[in-house]
């Protein structure tokens, strides 16, 4: 049993799902309007009340998943989250409300987790197609074959956003409209060539802007709930004939959400216009339906982090040799040292693997650059906070240890930090290793233990010690090495 609790810009969201024939079925929802994207002030500070409302419902959420076996659980959040200047500030006490680690997620990572919902959703092995979702913060679009993302992309309109920009204190205009909708195809204009009908044979709509929008189409009469740009524009034409968004009178749509699909509304016909779609077609699968796949996928060992990992090495030319001896013995090396969990094990292996992708750029201070290239760069399955992990430990490979700070007050954080610095040191000294020929420890001080002639066979193994010796004594750590029989 898995669950996804999605933190959007609009509502967060719920889901509690079981694996079943294929498919995973959802046992339990919840959902909250907490508005927090409307929650954010001049400053791009969320207030005090949004933070509150947010908490409130996070503790509720607690309390559910409190109430079934599940297995394995993520808190993704989204738009909001990602530009609120405060979110340092928010994360710690949201993550104590609900009791788990609060994953933010890239807008990239957020089209992936889409479009994985919606193609397990779907089923249909080679169907070329076009995904959109429309949310409180921003679109995500989605090229895809299959199972299989070809392109994806996240771009800075929300339904809260361009409610509040294009229709001030709820009045509806064809100016207002009229502007709404350009500011979409100014946006959109330098991508569309990628996403043109050329590229796909169906187009469907995951999010529930886009539900909410076929629902109204559907019950007030438009036609059916497949959704086309007339029926948009027929729909446009009734809003800005009652001029308010109070006066608006949508069977299907709650009266706090009428908003928000105005905004969306303006969104998608923009979207319709400029990637030339002749149908949408609503679907119910999505985020949440996507972060559940994900969980799934990983208690099956096909994590999409695997295979992130190798594109990457590719990418920057990495030579695959070298990554793969450091990475083997770095796993190693931090099995020996015996941590207090298994949290960090496969951060090590991956940022072995990745330890030398800042020579792309430079042989000099590389460590520097492939820690800036790991927090920066879009790598599918991997979370913001993820990456930040694998950039400080990469960073971490060589030179002095000040620079990680007061990371060093999580041992098992040290233990994956000397493991990889050592991996590395060997690699270069072509050693390879033996576990009978050594021991190492770490607890308040570090204990090499090498055999007597390990060292005269690999000469310069001494002259990495050395160094390693002098770095850790820097931040008070006591290396020793000695040599027995």
């Amino acid at each position: 049993m898995f669950a996804a609790v999605d933190l959007g810009s609009n509502s967060f969201r719920l889901h509690i799902g079981s694996y079943e024939g294929n498919a995973i079925r959802v046992i339990k929802s919840a959902r909250d309007p907490i508005r927090l994207a409307a929650g954010l002030d001049q400053q791009g500070n969320l207030t005090a009340e949004a933070m509150q409302r947010a908490l409130a419902c996070l503790a509720h959420f607690k309390d559910v998943l409190a109430e079934f076996p599940v297995d394995a659980v993520r808190v993704v959040a989204t738009n909001t989250i990602r530009i609120a200047k405060n979110a340092a500030e928010f994360l710690p006490v949201a993550e104590a409300a609900i009791g788990l680690p609060i994953e933010v997620i890239s807008g990239e990572e957020e089209g992936r987790l889409i479009y994985l919902g919606v193609s397990n959703s779907l089923a249909i092995p080679a169907e070329r197609r076009l995904v959109i979702d429309i949310g409180g913060g921003s679109t995500e679009i989605i090229l895809g074959r299959g199972p299989e993302i070809v392109k994806v992309e996240s771009f800075p309109m929300g339904t809260v956003k361009h409610s509040a920009n294009f229709f001030p204190h709820g009045r509806i205009s064809a100016e207002g409209f009229e502007a709404a909708v350009l500011s979409v195809r100014s946006l959109l204009e330098d991508a569309t060539p990628a996403y043109q009908p050329e590229f796909w044979r169906n187009a469907y709509g995951s999010s529930g802007t886009v539900r909410a929008i076929s629902d109204a189409l559907y019950k007030n009469g438009f036609g059916d709930a497949q959704v086309t740009l007339a029926k948009l524009l027929a729909l446009r034409d009734y809003c800005i004939e009652k001029g308010e968004i109070d006066a608006l009178n949508l069977s299907g749509i709650k009266p706090e959400r009428v908003a928000m699909v105005i905004g969306g509304l303006a969104i998608l016909i923009g979207l319709f216009q400029e990637l030339n779609i002749k149908i949408l077609h609503p679907i119910e699968a999505g985020l949440r339906m996507g972060v559940m796949w994900d969980l799934y996928l990983r208690s099956t060992k096909r994590d999409r982090r695997e295979q992130s990992v190798l594109d990457f090495l590719h990418l920057f030319r990495v030579d695959a040799g070298r990554a793969n001896l450091a990475a083997d013995m770095a796993r190693s090396l931090y099995v020996q040292l015996k941590p207090a969990n298994e949290n960090l094990s496969n951060y090590v292996y991956w940022s072995a693997l990745l330890h030398e992708v800042g020579m792309v750029v430079s042989h000099t201070g590389y460590h520097k650059h492939g820690s800036y290239l790991l927090e920066n760069a879009d790598i599918p399955g991997f979370t913001t906070r993820e990456q930040k992990l694998m950039s400080r430990l990469v960073l971490s490979q060589k030179g002095n240890l000040r620079k990680i700070g007061d990371a060093f007050s999580d041992l098992d954080f040290a233990k994956a930090v000397l493991a990889l610095r050592l991996s590395v040191s060997f690699m270069h000294s072509r050693v390879e290793l033996d576990y009978k020929d050594f021991s190492l420890k770490m607890k308040n001080k570090i204990e090499l233990e090498l055999k007597q002639d390990w060292v005269s066979l690999h000469p310069t193994v001494a002259f990495w010690l050395r160094k390693e010796i002098e770095c850790w004594r820097e931040i008070g750590v006591e290396f020793i090495v000695r040599a027995r029989v």
